[in-house]
C-alpha cells in the first residue's frame, strides 16, 4: 500500500469509526435480535432468550395487522410522494419565475414548516380539523357542506395525515428543485422561444429533462422518508380510527415498546429496510437507464 492510499485511509478513519460505532454495530445488533424471541422476560433474565432463526419473520407474514400497516404505509407513499413532489416543483417554479418578487421572503416562508416542531404544528392541525370547532369544517359549512370527522372517520384520517405531511415537508424538496432550476442554461429557453415553443412545451421538453437527476434524487429521498411514517400518526391519531393510520414503523414501535417483543420489532425494521432497499434499487436502475438513453 503506497503513501497516498495510507493517507486516504487515515483521513477516512474517523468517519469510518463513527459509522461503525453508531450505524453498523446497532444494525448488526438489531439483526441478531430479529433472530431471537427477545422480549420482556429475556430483558429481565438473558437465560430466557431463545434463538428462533426466521420465526419472527414468518410469524409477521401471517399477522393481519402487519399487512394492514404495510398497506396503510404504501397508500401514504403512493398518494403522498407524487403530491409532495408536485407541490415542491410548483413552488420552485413560482419562485424561479422572472416576475416573482420578494423571493427570499417567500423562500423562507415556504421552507419554515420543515424546521418547525412537528408536535406543535400537529396540535394546531388537530384544532384546524376539529369536527365541531375546526376552521376547516367552519369554511365547509359556509359553502353548505356538512362537517367531516377528519380524524374519526377511517376514510378521511389518512388523507388528512397525507395533507399534513405534504405541507410539513414540501419545502425541503422545493429548495432542491430551485437549485436545479437555477442550474438550467437560459439559452435553452431563449432558443425554444425563438422556435415558437409554448411555456408548456418548454416545461415538458426542457425543464423536466434537465431536472432528471434532481427528480431522481428527490424521488429516492421522499420515498425513503415517507415509508418511515411514524410521527404523524403517533401524534395525531395513535393509529386510529380502526387502525386505518397504523404505519409499519408505528406497528414496530408498539411491538417493541408497548408489548416488549423486541425480537419481532427488529424483524419489522428489517422487513421495512428490505422494502425500501428494493424500491431504491429499482429507482436508481431506472434513472441509470434514462441517463444511458
Amino acid at each position: 500500500m503506497n503513501r497516498a492510499s495510507l493517507a486516504g485511509w487515515a483521513f477516512a478513519a474517523p468517519a469510518l469509526v463513527v459509522l461503525g460505532v453508531f450505524f453498523f454495530l446497532p444494525v448488526m445488533a438489531a439483526l441478531a435480535l430479529s433472530l431471537t424471541d427477545f422480549d420482556l422476560y429475556a430483558l429481565a433474565d438473558m437465560r430466557n432468550l431463545r434463538f428462533v432463526a426466521l420465526g419472527n419473520y414468518l410469524d409477521l407474514l401471517q399477522t393481519p395487522i402487519f399487512w394492514k400497516a404495510l398497506w396503510n404505509t404504501t397508500y401514504f407513499v403512493l398518494v403522498g410522494v407524487p403530491l409532495s413532489i408536485a407541490v415542491s416543483l410548483g413552488a420552485a417554479l413560482l419562485l424561479n419565475a422572472r416576475v416573482a418578487r420578494f423571493k427570499p421572503l417567500f423562500r423562507t416562508a415556504l421552507f419554515a414548516p420543515v424546521v418547525t416542531t412537528l408536535v406543535a404544528v400537529a396540535v394546531i392541525w388537530r384544532y384546524l380539523f376539529h369536527t365541531q370547532y375546526g376552521l376547516v369544517n367552519w369554511a365547509l359549512g359556509q359553502l353548505g357542506i356538512g362537517a367531516v370527522d377528519w380524524f374519526g372517520d377511517p376514510r378521511w384520517a389518512m388523507p388528512t395525515i397525507i395533507l399534513f405531511a405534504v405541507w410539513k415537508n414540501f419545502g425541503y424538496n422545493m429548495v432542491i428543485f430551485l437549485a436545479g432550476l437555477q442550474a438550467i442554461p437560459q439559452d435553452l429557453y431563449e432558443a425554444a422561444r425563438i422556435d415558437g415553443a409554448s411555456r408548456w412545451q418548454q416545461f415538458w421538453h426542457i425543464t423536466l429533462p434537465q431536472l432528471g437527476p434532481v427528480l431522481l434524487v428527490v424521488g429516492v429521498i421522499t420515498i425513503s422518508g415517507y415509508f418511515q411514517l411514524f410521527a404523524e400518526p403517533y401524534v395525531m391519531t395513535r393509529g386510529d380510527p380502526l387502525q386505518s393510520t397504523v404505519s409499519v414503523l408505528y406497528f414496530m414501535f408498539e411491538e417493541g415498546f408497548k408489548w416488549w417483543t423486541l425480537g419481532r420489532a427488529s424483524a419489522v425494521a428489517f422487513l421495512l429496510f428490505l422494502i425500501i432497499l428494493a424500491i431504491t434499487a429499482v429507482l436508481l436502475r431506472f434513472g441509470r437507464r434514462k441517463e444511458l438513453v
